[in-house]
């Protein structure tokens, strides 16, 4: 990991500082994770059971089922789907790589679409071209905090029979208000919703961790199954599955920051105002855009820096102690693996601007004004304010 110090008095900034949000709940995650230790029931003790429920109620979502990381979450919900090699999904072109990587692993056929570039997830009107007889599956990423345009993705998923899992790893505590004003949370609106736990998420445990999520009976039952070796009871195996589980220790850590899952959005939210507020007057930043019918819980605030001077900003942050991240500097369609196995549609001509324009800046929930300031002033004086 990079240094960054400032050379000042100011407290050392990081992209998430997290050693500093575990000192705020010290006493009650260490109280936690002991429990597990006396009791000594380190797969499957009660306080996974305990989360998963915690997790269902916050949600409103009458399944949640734990397993050990985001990138499993995904290949598990499509195992539960029973899809076919060959069989093509569809997915956003500008993304981390876990959305394609477990279609490929799966032998299926990613079908890479361009992004909205106001909201950095995926176009619907480019899900409409994409469609073939052999396309079963949409994966719509809520990238960066913010919910894709669910409704309209829904719609055409209806149209054409086709499923959804949300990858809401990026999203947790999201909402999403329908025309008709029903509001879901990030992750319960499509057939199947996944998400990660990594450490650096808005809810993160202290190693890995994910869960998927269903309203779906019978997908909920194949899930647990398809996580825990295939068992419809033990030793006894109804399906091909995979061995995946969250364990009791990340369970109580996350049963400690759940309820405070809010707050933590809220501090990112009052983060993100104040970037807002200072880079308003910077022709060459462009500030995050906020659809009406998402809120946006800002994993990540991203600008997007206009005349080709964005790694010269980056390069400038570093040289005075502030962190500052490119996500994603390739496009799917580039990178060397999927080149051969993926679907392109259209030139994805947006995708690749996004690549170059993008920059991340320090957003968590220990974000002090002293720190905020700096790095705004280091902004405004780059771009000679």
């Amino acid at each position: 990991m990079e240094d960054y110090n400032t050379g000042t008095n100011i407290k050392p900034i990081q992209m998430v500082d997290l050693k500093s949000q575990y000192e705020r709940f010290k006493k009650s995650i260490d109280s936690g994770i002991n429990d597990c230790i006396v009791n000594s029931i380190f797969i499957k003790g009660p306080q996974v059971s305990s989360f998963q429920k915690n997790l269902e109620d916050y949600l409103n979502a009458p399944y949640v089922i734990t397993c050990a990381n985001g990138t499993d979450a995904l290949q598990i919900a499509m195992m539960a789907l029973d899809l076919k090699p060959g069989d093509e999904v569809i997915v956003p072109n500008f993304t981390y790589v876990a959305t394609a990587e477990v279609i490929g692993l799966l032998g299926l056929t990613p079908v890479l679409v361009d992004v909205n570039p106001n909201t950095f997830n995926i176009d619907c009107k480019e899900i409409e071209k994409a469609i073939t007889k052999n396309t079963r599956l949409i994966v719509p990423v809520h990238l960066f905090g913010q919910c894709a345009d669910m409704e309209t993705l829904l719609a055409i998923a209806k149209k054409h029979n086709l499923y959804v899992i949300e990858d809401a790893a990026q999203a947790i505590g999201a909402s999403y208000t329908f025309a008709n004003g029903t509001v879901k949370m990030a992750g319960t609106m499509g057939d199947i919703g996944t998400t990660s736990f990594f450490p650096s998420k808005n809810l993160g445990c202290y190693g890995d961790g994910g869960a998927v999520f269903t309203n779906n009976d019978e997908l909920a039952i194949k899930i647990k199954m398809i996580a825990n070796h295939g068992q419809s009871k033990q030793y006894y195996h109804d399906v091909i599955g995979v061995n995946s589980r969250l364990d009791s220790i990340q369970a109580a850590i996350l049963n400690v920051k759940l309820p405070h899952l809010d707050d933590f959005n809220s501090s990112r939210q009052k983060v993100a105002k104040i970037y807002d507020n200072s880079f308003k007057s910077i022709p060459e930043i462009i500030v995050p855009f906020r659809e009406i019918y998402s809120t946006h819980v800002f994993h990540q605030y991203t600008i997007k820096i206009k005349n080709g001077k964005r790694d010269e900003l980056k390069k400038y942050l570093f040289e005075f102690g502030i962190p500052s991240m490119v996500y994603y500097p390739l496009p799917l369609h580039k990178q060397k693996a999927y080149q051969k196995i993926s679907k392109q549609i259209g030139d994805l001509n947006t995708s690749q601007v996004l690549c170059n324009d993008v920059l991340s800046l320090p957003i968590h929930t220990e974000c002090s004004e002293e720190q905020l300031n700096y790095i705004v002033d280091k902004i405004n004086s780059f771009f000679n304010l």
